[in-house]
């Protein structure tokens, strides 16, 4: 397979399981963007140009129908207000994980102890910015103090990263399967790189 293909077909799986898991955080599925810009960034990193922002794009685009969809103003919304723009860089955090380990990659398993150390920085950092934006930025929270910040994001981070490792654990999996799968030859060597 081509690594233009492989790239395509990658980005149309990960658009499919943001749609598929975003459009309500709380369902028993839960919410798979956050692994989803992790995953882009080890396999669409020749992309991100693009690929990042029409995955953002897509996010945005999910929650504007969620929320219309249920008869309520986007702009009025609970969780938008200015803080909701500062996904983007939480995101691109994310994002920034996964180019980190594909830069790094080995068929090694050095290689998934880094995967392990990226995800977990990346995301302290998403819900830093993600989190963070939102205590200190939107209407919602109406007694802002250090304390409560520091116990909200403490109470969030578990469950995030959770789902988050448990989105990247299966996308792992899938990986060392296609590569054993898959005998690194001069025409098929590209199947063992992340794009």
């Amino acid at each position: 397979m081509k690594p233009t293909t492989q790239r395509s077909l990658i980005l149309a799986l990960l658009a499919l399981l943001m749609v598929a898991t975003r459009v309500n955080h709380w369902a028993p599925i839960p919410d798979a963007s956050w692994a989803v810009f992790f995953i882009g960034g080890f396999y669409l990193r020749q992309w991100t140009r693009w690929a990042f922002p029409a995955l953002m794009a897509l996010a945005v685009a999910v929650d504007y129908a969620v929320i219309t969809g249920q008869g309520q103003s986007f702009w009025q919304h609970y969780c938008v207000s200015a803080a909701y723009w500062f996904l983007v860089p939480a995101y691109f955090a994310m994002w920034a994980g996964g180019l980190f380990v594909a830069r790094n990659y080995s068929r090694s398993w050095r290689t998934l102890a880094l995967t392990a150390v990226a995800l977990v920085a990346s995301t302290l950092v998403c819900q830093l910015l993600s989190q963070g934006s939102f205590y200190w930025l939107s209407a919602s929270v109406a007694e802002k103090t250090v304390a409560g910040w520091a116990a909200n994001y403490v109470q969030w981070l578990l469950p995030y990263m959770q789902t988050a490792a448990t989105y990247v654990g299966i996308a792992a999996v899938a990986h060392a399967i296609v590569v054993a799968a898959v005998k690194p030859t001069t025409a098929n060597a590209d199947v063992a790189k992340p794009r």
